[in-house]
């Protein structure tokens, strides 16, 4: 499923240039336009599922490939004897700007709780 109108489903059908990096069953990886880290790539399914809140029980295998897919992308940017985070926005009021769920990597720099 896709939305036409949705600028991830767009770069999944490689309608609109991106850095795509990586790339698995049903997930791109993208360096973000706007990064917070050194390393912060975006983890893309190339099904439309607008927010976390959206995630179905059929879609556990979709996130279990996701967080593999992360941990490898960490693991070849030497991330792991650091640490990375790994994020989801899910709503506006919790700074979800596009309406597609994607995940974000960050790694690179200490990471602070609360951010700021």
């Amino acid at each position: 499923m896709s939305d036409a109108n949705c600028l991830f489903c767009r770069i999944a059908r490689r309608a609109v240039p991106a850095d795509i990096v990586a790339e698995t069953d049903g997930l791109l990886a993208v360096t973000d336009i706007n990064p917070q880290a050194p390393t912060h790539l975006l983890i893309i399914p190339t099904e439309h599922i607008p927010t976390l809140a959206d995630v179905s029980e059929s879609h556990t295998p979709l996130l279990g490939r996701a967080v593999h897919f992360a941990n490898r992308l960490a693991r070849e940017r030497r991330l792991t004897e650091h640490g990375y985070r790994l994020v989801v926005n899910c709503g506006a009021a919790a700074g979800q700007s596009v309406w597609h769920l994607h995940w974000h990597l960050l790694g690179g720099r200490p990471m602070t709780w609360p951010p700021g």
